[in-house]
């Protein structure tokens, strides 16, 4: 009886020597190695895009050996069939109907004149302006202006360059050695964008395949940036340090289990939550970083000249040597009185970002007379080092006549100036987001009506990852005088008051 061994030896032995002929064959071709490389690396735990890939150049080899056609052949419609299709044709409107948001632009109150803690609007009513991020009150500071008008005069208004171009000039250096100076860092970068800063560190740092483990309450910028590192993102609970070793140690059984190659891991936090209002506790932070060797990257965009004795930051509010944080980053839009933002860290971290940084190699450098508004705001901070603790005093006194407030929760942590206001729904009744919002929007209304500017704060909720409930955001300044928070929580109180008393269970 004959076997069928030879014949399929024979296939064996043809197809491993086709193999081998064309393995000789692509390796003869000059770059076929880098190909092979990046091929392996760039679709390391993505199987998709090797798919979408492939059909790609499937679908670019079909067209091009497609008969192209031809649209000569135009249809003959007659001038009655013309008519009917124009008559039938509905144009749009040239204005769309608003939305319910948009509607909501007539209520914005205009402010006449330049901001700081106390306003006037277009009607001439004077308000406490208790909605913005200048806790210092160094905004409307006369020595700043003058600094900004001389520099204006001498630099002109911008570059209109990516400074690693030429948009570079010595001011720009100077507020870079003076954060680092002021933080105790070995250097600063900085960006022209404050919104941009942190969302363009992050992918400057972590690519595809990298792991960061990031709390469920950063704010809309920190989102943004990871969404680009195009990482492996892990969330934990918010402010949660028992839930973050949780994360950490899964992750590290999960590489023991499948063999996963070590990759480059990150923590993200914020030092002071801005949808919270909440400090995160640094030294924890700290901890687990060192536990599993992971790299920390700490949004100080709030905390930064608010919290600590210099106000110099989370690392001066729990005394822990600045150096222990892989990436400080943060904004000069807040409480430095300025634009743009900063990273500061190692010099390698910060020269990476020089060649790295999309946010910093495609955008226009800051301007001179910015760059020195931010240096004289700093300089101001050092010349008072009362600012901070003066701060400090007007939250914990707003926090204190506000803390038996009825139908409202107070969010925020003792010495956060940054303070959130929430509907008890234990106590009032209310229905979805739309209705909370209604109702905190009165309340803004109302205290606007007695000579206090509030703010809701505002989300863009079709990209927030994570569902954030309504909120009324207060920030202190140290500019405001004991009476001013007196007159402030009294009307607060009284116009939570007057709106959701009629709602109570």
């Amino acid at each position: 009886m004959e076997t069928a061994y030879p014949p399929l030896n024979e296939l064996f032995v043809f197809l491993n020597t086709t193999i081998t002929q064309i393995s000789i064959f692509y390796s003869h071709i000059p770059g076929s190695g880098i190909l092979l490389k990046y091929i392996k690396n760039s679709h390391q735990n993505d199987p998709f895009r090797t798919i979408l890939e492939l059909l790609l150049v499937f679908f670019a080899i079909i067209y091009l050996f497609t008969k192209k056609y031809r649209t000569d052949n135009l249809i003959e419609l007659t001038p009655q069939e013309v008519e009917e299709l124009v008559d039938e044709w509905q144009p749009e409107p040239l204005v769309p109907q608003l939305s319910d948001e948009e509607n909501e632009f007539d209520k914005i109150p205009v402010i006449n004149g330049p901001q700081g803690p106390r306003v006037k609007l277009v009607n001439g009513k004077p308000l406490l302006n208790i909605s913005s991020f200048d806790f210092l009150g160094l905004l409307s500071h006369d020595s700043i202006k003058e600094k900004a008008i001389k520099t204006l005069r001498e630099y002109g208004v911008g570059s209109c360059g990516p400074p690693g171009f030429y948009g570079t000039v010595d001011v720009h250096t100077e507020i870079e050695r003076k954060i680092s100076d002021f933080l105790g860092t070995e250097d600063t970068i900085i960006y022209s964008q404050g919104f941009s800063t942190i969302n363009s560190a992050i992918p400057s740092f972590c690519k595809r395949g990298d792991i960061i483990v990031a709390d469920e309450g950063c704010n809309f910028s920190i989102q943004k940036g990871l969404q680009i590192s195009r990482s492996i993102i892990k969330w934990y609970k918010h402010n949660n340090m028992e839930d973050l070793e949780r994360v950490l140690r899964k992750i590290k059984d999960e590489d023991i289990e499948t063999g996963r190659r070590l990759t480059r891991r990150f923590i993200v936090s914020e030092g002071l939550f801005e949808n919270y209002g909440d400090i995160t506790p640094l030294p924890n932070l700290i901890e687990l970083k060192k536990k599993f060797k992971y790299r920390l990257i700490l949004d100080e965009s709030l905390s930064f000249g608010t919290l600590g004795k210099r106000g110099a930051g989370l690392t001066d509010y729990f005394d822990i040597d600045p150096n222990q944080v892989d990436m400080i980053v943060g904004s000069m839009c807040y409480s430095i009185a300025s634009s743009g933002g900063f990273c500061s860290g190692s010099f390698e971290i910060t020269e990476h970002q020089r060649i790295s940084g999309p946010a910093y190699c495609y955008s226009a450098s800051l301007p001179a007379m910015l760059t020195v508004a931010a240096t004289e705001s700093l300089k101001l901070l050092k010349q008072n080092p009362l600012l901070p603790s003066t701060l400090k005093f007007n939250t914990l006194l707003f926090k204190q006549l506000l803390h038996n407030i009825k139908y409202l929760l107070l969010n925020g942590s003792a010495d956060s100036p940054v303070i959130h206001l929430r509907i008890d729904e234990g106590i009032v009744r209310v229905g979805d987001i739309e209705d909370k919002e209604k109702c905190l929007q009165d309340i803004v209304d109302e205290a606007m009506n007695n000579g206090v500017l509030l703010t809701r704060a505002k989300y863009n909720r079709t990209q927030e990852l994570f569902s954030i409930e309504p909120s009324i955001r207060i920030c202190i300044s140290a500019s405001f005088n004991k009476k001013e928070i007196e007159k402030t929580a009294s009307v607060i109180k009284s116009a939570a008051t007057k709106v959701l008393k009629n709602r109570v269970h």
